[in-house]
């Protein structure tokens, strides 16, 4: 098998969902599974799919075009706003989509009534994490906008917290959406289907106890892929944390001084350099050097018992720790975060290998 790849245990990554999606159900939430980190790969999706999800999430048009080919027999929701130079593409293959500029909803609706198709629109609000979104005073204008054209279908309110300042979802926030959609029914004389709580961001709120209130809809994506909500990055309890692995190849196993000499710089991806070190000073230590580097993955986002990841160049990893069993030619296996998980799905020279479903690497 080539390296560096990713192993995707699907079993797992059906584990995770099938888990989450009971465990929110018994709240009156659904769930959209969101692909964007894997670029959404089909065998996710269907994995996902058969998990019970509602529908799959997308960031990215070309990857709901590619999704929309697979006939998943479930809505494709792109969750981030539609460029005006792709309406007509977002209406021709998504479902629904999350808005919050009017030019772009008409844009929209045009696409749309051409097609001769009608399209979900779910109106994201600004409650705090400065990132997509419709200040709570604009809301009803946005609302009784969307209402008058007739190509476009509300779907329903949804917000995003977490994502941009790290803002938390708490019973603040969340209570403050639920009135707003109920707020906006009894103004309009409505039912809409969808309050959109956030994402993988909102589950440690909920698990302490937090009232969903009206809530009854997240996209999750981390939680789903490796386990772990993201504002702290701790496993979530009765899901695999392993559902997805980086493997990297070892070429290089020494023993080095234990710090670098001579006079220092900065490089190409580290941060200002530190004070030089004499080479006499510095004890030896054993290293490896693994074929994987800033092209492949985001180190930062590596992880792996006993290894410390003691810096990276573009091609390279230098690792130590528990690096004695190692010789040129083994491998190293390491958990990912979702930066790491983003960046390593987005190189081509990262492979995919699907473990569990014994197919070719």
């Amino acid at each position: 098998m080539s390296a560096p790849r990713l192993e995707i245990h699907l079993e797992h990554l059906q584990h995770n969902a099938t888990t989450m999606v009971k465990r929110l159900a018994c709240q009156g939430i659904q769930v959209s599974g969101v692909s964007k980190a894997t670029l959404g790969m089909p065998e996710i999706a269907r994995t996902w799919v058969a998990a019970g999800v509602h529908s799959i999430a997308e960031s990215r048009i070309e990857s709901i075009e590619a999704l929309s080919r697979c006939e998943l027999g479930i809505p494709l929701l792109l969750i981030r706003s539609p460029m005006l130079s792709q309406v007509d593409r977002v209406v021709a293959h998504a479902a629904i989509s999350c808005n919050s500029e009017a030019m772009v909803l008409r844009a929209l609706a045009a696409a749309a009534q051409c097609q001769g198709v009608c399209h979900g629109v779910l109106l994201m609000v600004e409650l705090g994490d400065l990132r997509e979104g419709i200040l709570a005073a604009d809301l009803e204008e946005m609302v009784l906008l969307t209402l008058a054209l007739p190509s476009l279908r509300l779907v329903g309110i949804g917000t995003n917290l977490g994502c941009q300042n790290g803002i938390a979802p708490d019973q603040s926030n969340m209570a403050e959406l639920s009135r707003l959609i109920e707020t906006l029914e009894r103004r309009f004389g409505l039912r809409l289907e969808w309050c959109s709580g956030g994402n993988s961001a909102n589950l440690p709120w909920l698990a302490a106890g937090g009232d969903p209130g009206r809530i009854n809809h997240l996209r999750l994506g981390e939680a789903l892929l490796l386990g772990r909500e993201p504002l702290t990055g701790k496993a979530i309890p009765g899901l695999h944390t392993d559902a997805i692995t980086l493997v990297a190849e070892v070429i290089e196993c020494k023993l080095k001084p234990s710090r670098a000499w001579g006079t220092r710089h900065r490089t190409s991806f580290a941060k200002e350099p530190t004070s030089p070190q004499q080479q006499l000073e510095q004890p030896m230590a054993l290293r490896a050097l693994l074929a994987l580097g800033e092209q492949d993955a985001d180190p930062a986002g590596l992880s792996s018992p006993g290894i410390s990841i003691e810096g990276a160049s573009s091609d390279h990893l230098v690792v130590s720790g528990a690096v004695s069993a190692l010789s040129v030619g083994d491998e190293q296996r390491f958990q990912v975060s979702y930066s790491c998980l983003l960046r390593a799905m987005t190189s081509p020279f990262v492979s995919r290998c699907f473990i569990d479903h014994r197919l070719d690497c």
